[in-house]
């Protein structure tokens, strides 16, 4: 049986996780010398490389003094709040990155009170240390408030700090020491990761906590062995969440030597590996000896607070950019999520063509809908709305810890737009930089849309996060976006002169030359109010000239949407309409008439 460590790494969105799994693998000899490795080497998926954010937990392992570390990156971001939960079921420790500039951010909060919850032992990591301005010892002050805040125990409490620049590649335990190399923090997780406990000598018993597929074996599921060993052709059990047995065979085991799957004959007790052969294998379900098969605990996963209806896109443009576009299509798409996705829930409507997914925040859901446009597909999505529940008769609803870091000049305006919105100060720190961090509890209502109206008020500057902290009492009507849009009244082309005419009314959304039809929204509105305008009117031409009538049409650029502004955007008479080469937004009714009708059916 191997010497074993397993450890996962968790922090807020960019503080620096995959990073220091990049200088940990590296230093380790991982890698050869004449092989080439890419920056951020964990983020394999295109999204996450573009964003520079962990989306799926992925696994590596590194050699360090005779014993093999298992070493899992997780999403620092509440919405993946699934992955986080399922990854610390195969660990024995984490190491807490933590940002020595920023500090403890809403994120760090939800992730180390997972880790708390599960009696581990956190290894604090203050990342960054040689970014100007940063302040490692408040940093350290901050995070063992944070530890009391969030119930730890007099054992978790007395954790060991390593100070680190990822980046750099080096980590010390004073902050007066050399910068050398990360071995540290090689030692400090030899000292302190507990040995995986679990007997080999017992029947075999493995949670599975990841599946993928492969094109040439099939379904694979990853886990960690609490009990037994696992062999090549070894004839198992495999226990459902719902109590049934259903036999299989385990056809290939892997294991991780750095980034790469490997094969291996067994493997034993206290290890982190990958089977394939049983193409029923789902997340949370144990892999048991057919003879005396046991289940382990279920995994427990947060309930999702937002529901987004998904709809075949029924626009007159549907169909021009996407491969796959029917109701089959996307049924089979989001199903197919659901079954990886244990933080995420599918539900049927009365009408064929559209499904309701429900998750943990706009992120995730806006992460599963980039990825499909990208895959080929093509969907129109609904305002996303919150999920209330109910206890002991009161209706609750999901309240957010809002961080939001702003320039002196811009705190009243933030203040009296959250306040607007049932946001509740909890905490204000004014720094010496000249920017001041609000905390706020937030409803998940309130937050909708707010962030494009936060960017306008602060023009740019400040930077707002957030996640999930408690359901929590309803709040009462939220205020939401307080102006209305400008409609195109027919199919065209979008021309110059029309839309000069109309910057006066308010902002414009589309340039010159672009396609549009009846329905479509082309800007907002400088009032209250919808506006139908006709962006495709052309000047009259007349061979009569007059002074200054001639001159350059001057337009304003128009405002760009990415796909969470998009969402956040809507009202809920409205539509997102994504396709793999466009995000456009339209009214549900498309033609005039139709929506007045659905206004008087509302009064």
């Amino acid at each position: 049986m191997n010497k074993i460590k397993n450890i996962a790494i968790i922090a807020h969105v960019d503080h620096g996780k995959t990073t220091l799994v990049d200088a940990l693998l590296k230093q380790a000899g991982t890698f050869g010398e004449h092989e080439k490795v890419d920056e951020r080497i964990m983020d394999s998926n295109d999204l996450e490389k573009e964003r520079g954010i962990t989306i799926f937990s992925k696994n590596a392992s590194f050699h360090y003094d005779g014993y093999k570390i298992n070493i899992v990156d997780t999403p620092g971001h509440a919405d993946f709040g699934g992955e986080v939960q399922r990854i610390l079921k195969m660990v024995d420790s984490v190491l807490l990155l933590v940002d020595a500039f920023e500090g403890v951010m809403p994120q760090t909060k939800y992730v180390l009170k997972q880790a708390l919850e599960h009696g581990l032992r956190p290894i604090v990591v203050v990342n960054k240390i040689d970014r100007p301005n940063s302040d490692p010892d408040a940093v350290v002050d901050s995070v063992f408030d944070l530890f009391v805040d969030l119930g730890a125990n007099d054992i978790q409490l007395d954790f060991p700090v390593v100070y680190a620049s990822a980046k750099n590649g080096f980590a010390k335990l004073e902050l007066e020491d050399e910068d050398k190399d990360m071995k540290p923090l090689y030692d400090k997780i030899m000292e302190h990761v507990e040995d995986p406990e679990g007997d080999v000598n017992e029947p075999l018993q493995m949670l599975v906590t990841n599946t993928e597929y492969d094109e040439y074996v099939g379904k694979l599921g990853t886990g960690r062995i609490y009990n037994g060993k696992i062999e090549k052709n070894q004839e198992i059990t495999l226990i459902k969440r719902n109590g049934n047995l259903v036999n299989g065979k385990v056809t290939r085991i892997y294991g991780y030597d750095g980034l790469k799957k490997v094969e291996m004959e067994v493997a034993y007790a206290g290890d982190i590996v990958t089977i394939a052969g049983i193409d029923k294998i789902d997340i949370g379900e144990t892999v048991a000896s057919r003879e005396n098969p046991k289940p382990l605990p279920l995994i427990d996963i947060d309930e999702p607070t937002l529901a987004m209806t998904f709809m075949v896109n029924d626009s007159p443009f549907a169909g021009q950019d996407g491969k796959f576009v029917t109701s089959r299509n996307i049924l089979e798409r989001l199903q197919k999520e659901v079954n990886h996705n244990v933080s995420m829930r599918l539900e049927m409507t009365d009408s064929p063509d559209a499904f309701i997914v429900k998750g943990r925040g706009e992120l995730q859901l806006s992460i599963l809908l980039e990825n499909m446009r990208r895959e080929g597909y093509e969907v129109a999505v609904s305002k996303p709305e919150v999920i209330f529940k109910e206890e002991n008769g009161q209706k609750m609803e999901p309240i957010e810890l809002a961080i939001i870091d702003v320039a002196d000049e811009f705190v009243g305006v933030v203040i009296e737009k959250l306040g607007l919105r049932k946001g509740e100060m909890v905490n204000m720190n004014q720094g010496s930089d000249g920017y001041t961090r609000l905390e706020f509890k937030v409803p998940s209502r309130g937050l909708i849309g707010f962030r494009n109206e936060f960017l306008t008020e602060t023009r740019g500057t400040g930077i707002i996060n957030h996640s999930f902290f408690e359901y929590g009492p309803f709040k009462g009507e939220v205020t939401g976006r307080r102006r209305g849009v400008l409609i195109a009244m027919e199919p065209g082309t979008s021309l110059g002169y029309s839309l000069n005419n109309l910057q006066p009314r308010g902002i414009l959304f589309i340039g010159p030359g672009v396609e549009v039809y009846e329905g479509m929204i082309v800007g907002e509105h400088s009032r209250e109010n919808d506006l139908v305008v006709n962006v495709c009117k052309g000047k009259k031409l007349t061979n009569m000239r007059a002074a200054g009538s001639d001159d350059a049409v001057k337009l304003a650029p128009p405002k760009e949407f990415t796909l969470e502004l998009a969402l956040e955007y809507i009202e809920n008479d409205e539509l997102v309409e994504i396709t793999p080469n466009s995000i456009r937004l339209r009214k549900k009714y498309l033609n005039a008439n139709d929506r007045k009708k659905y206004e008087n059916s509302k009064n």
